[in-house]
């Protein structure tokens, strides 16, 4: 294990890439309408933060504040560094918003009306607004003895509103809570004739300033003051005490939204009797509090870029292609059995997976379906196409995992339906997460059985797939197949782990095996020939894969990470990790894709997996590693994800050994490269 002092913080690193999605934001050459959504963006990643991060560092507190974490630091001092970055984060975000993204809308036709830049008839028109979508489904709550502050969840907008008077039965209150109800747009589009033929927009929260006291008649509304607790998110489910798993996590979820309060915002207009208030009420302290000076849920304005039809302000539109083999429906299974087939998405179409699916399901020849999901959305075609499959007789069995954070609902509503065809539906392995991406379809083929497998690195989601770069292999190789059914075999029945003839597991052979690789890079170098380690991944934070590196780095092995999130190793320090470098890419697309490259002297090895290089995918997840076999297809994943991704000086921000990250951009008469603008070029219909 390397020593604290040689290892970052998490939580810190984290927020590091959230300065990196920020500065999309702030970027002018990105089109305005984009830089709003980055904008909207780095809002939900720290909504998430809070749920799940800073959920765990103040239980570490409580439980164990004298424990050193990782980096060698107390929780309260993480706590301290983590909550002073996230309120500069949130200043620049409300800086840009109010002062470079509103203006620059504004000019653009764009415009979002405050009170009291209201038209009579734009007043007008929010009144009536208000009283036929707004009225009749507020509930205010007067507290009172006989009403207690109210349960309020998670995320939610409320408006705490002071009040002064006697209500219709002389009780006296000087407060009362009102929730908006999820299913209300946040934005409310008024007429294009009440705004010059422009798009105008109001905020919920102006809608409801202007016409709360309507909710308290006979009664002075002194105050009106939105506000947003979040919650620790956690789902907490008890082996000892479980029966049934899908029945516990539905219980779990309907409790989530109730968590222990993590964080309180208010806007910057609100008194500091009320938000005292307030934090009371969520048993917070004074540093939980975040005040910003708009909005306090910039995530709702996503609804806008779509809203408003501006080509010329968004990215332009690109279509994916699908190789010439993977069309041919109908010869799918014949093509893959005389090759190996390989998508890059989303510069090449998903649709070949779904095709690959529906195939099966209508196939005679097709008698068994095996297939992992974690996350796939809650209109799936391809789950679609299992159920069809079931109800055609065939044999279906889905490994769903019903722990898929934040997407638990959706999992357990399919997993539900496919029960009732008849699939075979598994929950995995209780305490391992299925995070493996792994299809197998088996086909009868001439009186004998033939197997054929798909596996990526990114979710069976159609939506996702379109936003973030990601590898899927299409292979028959019979070693491999065999490897696949092996697997689905252990997640599904009982008995030890078998050896497999290509494929690295977790939680059982991929960490032994990247250990044992970056060794052998090492040995090379002792021995007088060339080392060379390429790896690119989500996030990096598991420590004895980070002091087996600073070990190869200090043996003269070179070592280039491309590493999208988190990484809490510390490249080019010398006598430590001088051979190491790092590098962040951020832009249009999310990288997400995980490819590991060892030189081998001469002859490399290539393998994709769905494995971060964490401790929860090496020891407590289910994950693949497969390798790429055929030459055309390894030369294709080493150009496309790594080769052009250390060119890349575009969206590419290199890190330094304190953790910060400087952006890359041509020098002198250097070319400009961008990784994914090239790989769009190519592929592009």
């Amino acid at each position: 294990m390397p020593q604290s002092a040689n290892l970052l913080c998490r939580e810190m690193s984290l927020l590091a890439f959230n300065r990196r999605v920020l500065a999309q934001a702030e970027d002018q050459r990105v089109p305005l309408l984009e830089r709003l959504k980055f904008l909207c963006i780095v809002s939900s990643n720290l909504d998430e933060f809070f749920e799940v991060r800073m959920a765990w560092l103040k239980q570490q507190l409580r439980l164990n504040p004298h424990q050193a974490l990782a980096n060698g630091e107390l929780p309260q001092q993480v706590i301290h560094n983590v909550i002073a970055e996230i309120r500069n984060i949130i200043t620049t975000q409300y800086q840009l918003f109010n002062q470079d993204l509103l203006p620059a809308l504004q000019d653009e036709g764009i415009r979002f009306f405050r009170r009291r830049e209201w038209t009579s008839a734009q007043a007008a028109w929010v009144e009536e607004y208000f009283l036929r979508e707004l009225k009749p489904i507020l509930t205010p709550i007067g507290l009172d003895p006989s009403h207690p502050f109210p349960r309020l969840m998670n995320k939610s907008l409320n408006f705490a509103v002071e009040l002064d008077g006697k209500d219709a039965f002389g009780r006296e209150s000087g407060m009362a809570i009102v929730q908006a109800p999820r299913i209300l747009p946040r934005v409310v589009q008024l007429p294009p004739e009440l705004c010059d033929g422009q798009y105008g927009f109001v905020f919920l929260s102006s809608i409801m300033h202007a016409h709360i006291d309507t909710l308290f008649s006979g009664m002075e509304v002194k105050g009106c003051h939105q506000f947003r607790v979040t919650r620790d998110s956690e789902l907490a489910v008890d082996e000892e005490d479980l029966k049934n798993l899908r029945t516990a996590i539905q219980g779990e979820l309907r409790d989530r939204q109730f968590g222990e309060a993590v964080r309180l915002e208010i806007t910057h207009t609100c008194p500091e009797h009320v938000s005292d208030f307030l934090l009371q009420q969520f048993q917070l302290s004074d540093e939980a509090m975040y005040v910003v000076n708009g909005p306090v849920n910039l995530v709702r304005l996503m609804a806008v870029t779509d809203m408003v039809d501006r080509p010329d302000l968004k990215f332009p539109l690109f279509r994916s292609s699908i190789p010439k083999k993977l069309r041919q429906r109908e010869k799918m299974f014949e093509n893959i059995a005389a090759q190996d087939g390989l998508l890059h998405h989303p510069y090449q179409s998903f649709q070949p997976v779904v095709d690959m699916i529906r195939q099966a399901a209508k196939d005679p020849a097709v008698v068994a379906i095996k297939m992992t999901i974690y996350r796939t959305g809650s209109n799936s075609d391809l789950v679609k196409a299992l159920l069809q499959a079931a109800l055609a007789g065939k044999q279906v069995t889905v490994v769903m995992e019903l722990m898929a954070r934040f997407d638990e609902e959706t999992n357990v509503n399919w997993a539900s339906q496919l029960e009732r065809v008849g699939a075979h539906v598994v929950y995995g392995v209780f305490g391992y997460k299925v995070h493996a991406k792994m299809a197998l379809i088996i086909r009868r083929e001439n009186g004998l059985l033939k197997s054929y497998a798909h596996l990526g690195t990114g979710n069976y989601h159609q939506g996702t797939s379109r936003l973030y770069t990601d590898l899927g292999l299409f292979t028959a190789n019979e070693q491999i197949t065999q490897d696949v059914n092996q697997l689905f075999m252990e997640i599904t029945g009982l008995g030890q782990p078998s050896r497999l003839n290509k494929l690295f597991q977790s939680p059982f052979t991929l960490h032994k095996m990247l250990l044992n690789n970056i060794e052998r890079e090492m040995a090379h170098v002792k021995a007088g020939g060339a080392g060379h380690v390429i790896a690119k991944m989500n996030s990096l934070i598991e420590p004895s894969i980070i002091q087996k590196l600073y070990e190869a780095s200090q043996a003269g092995v070179k070592i280039e990470l491309i590493v999208r999130g988190m990484c809490v190793l510390k490249p080019g320090i010398e006598g430590l990790s001088e051979n190491i470098r790092v590098r962040s890419l951020v832009g249009r697309l999310l990288e997400h894709s995980r490819v590991f490259y060892f030189g081998n002297n001469g002859d490399s090895e290539v393998f994709i997996s769905s494995a971060d290089w964490m401790g929860r995918n090496f020891f407590r997840r289910i994950e693949t590693c497969v390798p790429v076999l055929d030459p055309q297809l390894k030369q294709r994943v080493i150009r496309e994800t790594l080769s052009l991704a250390l060119e890349d000086n575009a969206q590419a921000w290199d890190m330094q050994s304190d953790g910060t990250y400087l952006r890359d951009h041509p020098v002198g008469n250097e070319h400009e490269t961008n990784l994914q603008t090239i790989l769009m070029h190519e592929y592009s219909l």
